[in-house]
Parts: structure tokens; C-alpha cells; sequence
């Protein structure tokens, strides 16, 4: 009982950190009206300092910052094994640096101009989905010794899970609470880093070495 109160503020509690006074006010009023409770950083330094004391439910940074950029702050923050999913906000020109970001840690981006309902989806579903997996890890057809398992990251052993299952992108992205863009984006760095030349491929390398060590 004495967690509770700490579990329940962290469920409402959303960090944005963006540069633009406009934008942080925005999506302070979006999510405010949904319940949430947001706090709005500046730069990166401030967002980091605050970090040390506070997990929050959920983090929306924007891709360009002042001082550290979004890439600097995903580095940081170890965002692979961050407790708490991030959003990157990129502009369009800027989706290659998002996918940056994915390989970084970032869960998944928001484009601007966004739509307010479709951010308040989506950072419920990454906040559900972040705290499905934490109350009851997913289980997986991946055995953790296959060929390639220490090179990807939690998140890219998840979407491998996937794969393996028969998902689609969009029924992964479904699942685990992103994009079906961002699941291709893990699926093709799933690839390179195991050297499969497709999907079968993929799960031929992943399947016959649980097989062989059955």
C-alpha cells in the first residue's frame, strides 16, 4: 500500500521537453484536459536534472533542443532501458533523425503539425502498454541464447517476438504500443544486425537454434 500513491502519480505524470513555449503549452493543455499532470521543460539539462528525482509515466522530447539535442538526451537517459516510454516530436524534414532516435531508445515519433486526439492515444497506449509489460512480460517464442541475441535491444527482441509470432507490422504495432512505421524500422535493424535476408529468413535463424537447444 505505501507504493500506491507513487505508482499513481507516475501514471499520470507526462514530461515535454521542447524548446518552443507554444508547443509545450500546447500539449500541456491537451493532456491536462485528459487527466494527465505535465510538466514542461525548456532544454535538456533541466529535463535530465529532474529525471534524477522523478520517473514520469511518459516523456515527449522534442528532435531539436537547445544545448543537448534529442539524440544527446536519449544517450543519456540509457532511453534502451528507460522505464518509461519516449516520444520524439520531429517535423518532417526531420524523420530521418526520428528513425535516429528509434535506433536510440525513443519508443516511437509525433510529427508536427500533430492532432491532439491522436497524442493523447498514443501516449495512453505507450503508458498501458509500458505498464502491461512490467506487471506481466509478454511471453515469447525467443530463447535467449539464439545467434545475434546480445546485439538487439529490449525493444528489438520484442518486435523479434513479433516477427516470430506471425504479426504483421500492424498487428505488432498494435501490441506493443507503437507505429507500424517504427515496427519497420525495428524490423529491418532486426535484420541487419542478425544478417537475415528476410522475414523467413529471420525467424528460420531465431527457430532453429531454440530447436537445436531444446
Amino acid at each position: 500500500m505505501a507504493n500506491a500513491p507513487r505508482e499513481t502519480h507516475a501514471h499520470r505524470d507526462i514530461f515535454v521537453v521542447d524548446d518552443d513555449p507554444a508547443v509545450r503549452d500546447a500539449l500541456s493543455v491537451v493532456l491536462s484536459i485528459e487527466g494527465f499532470t505535465v510538466s514542461g521543460f525548456a532544454d535538456g539539462a533541466t529535463f535530465i536534472a529532474a529525471t534524477r528525482g522523478q520517473t514520469p509515466a511518459c516523456v515527449i522530447l522534442d528532435v531539436h533542443m537547445p544545448g543537448r539535442s534529442g539524440l544527446d538526451i536519449l544517450k543519456e537517459l540509457n532511453a534502451h532501458h528507460y522505464p518509461a516510454p519516449i516520444f520524439i516530436i520531429s517535423g518532417q524534414g526531420d524523420i530521418p533523425m526520428a528513425v535516429d532516435a528509434i535506433k536510440h531508445g525513443a519508443l516511437d515519433f509525433i510529427e508536427k503539425p500533430f492532432d491532439a486526439d491522436t497524442v493523447v492515444s498514443r501516449v495512453r497506449d505507450a503508458i498501458h502498454t509500458t505498464e502491461r509489460r512490467a506487471a506481466a512480460p509478454a511471453a515469447t517464442l525467443l530463447r535467449p541464447n539464439f545467434p545475434g541475441t546480445d546485439l538487439l535491444t529490449p525493444r528489438e527482441r520484442e518486435v523479434l517476438g513479433q516477427i516470430a509470432a506471425g504479426a504483421s507490422n500492424k498487428e505488432a504495432g498494435r501490441h506493443l504500443g507503437i507505429s507500424p512505421r517504427t515496427i519497420e524500422v525495428h524490423r529491418a535493424r532486426i535484420m541487419e544486425k542478425l544478417g537475415a535476408k528476410n522475414a523467413a529468413d529471420l525467424v528460420r535463424i531465431v527457430l532453429t537454434e531454440a530447436r537445436a537447444t531444446a
